[in-house]
């Protein structure tokens, strides 16, 4: 499966950054290819390039606030989650991912 998403908290420092390491760890472990930027105090780092949202088969937005930019994603499904779930448990998160694209 391939992913991409954004990671966003309240302060856009730890949590941001936190949610996105858990969520690259756990998606690669799965064995899906996954792209995450990150937004927050200091901006936008690491967006997602249009080929990547293109070939994406699901979007993970693990945000506590709201995020600029999900036009890009509007031909796609989409997935919204507090980063304190991706951060607690990531893996079990992953699986419900797949579990839920597999009844699409």
């Amino acid at each position: 499966m391939k992913i991409v998403g954004i990671a966003a908290c309240t302060a856009g420092i730890a949590h941001t950054y936190i949610a996105k390491e858990k969520l690259e760890t756990a998606a690669k472990k799965a064995g899906h290819e996954i792209h995450l930027e990150t937004q927050g105090t200091i901006g936008t780092e690491d967006p997602i390039p249009e080929k990547m949202i293109n070939d994406a088969d699901v979007v993970i937005i693990a945000a506590d606030v709201k995020v600029s930019g999900l036009d890009r994603f509007e031909s796609k499904r989409i997935i919204e989650i507090p980063t304190e779930v991706v951060i607690k448990s990531p893996n079990k998160f992953i699986k419900k991912v797949e579990e839920s694209m597999s009844k699409n």
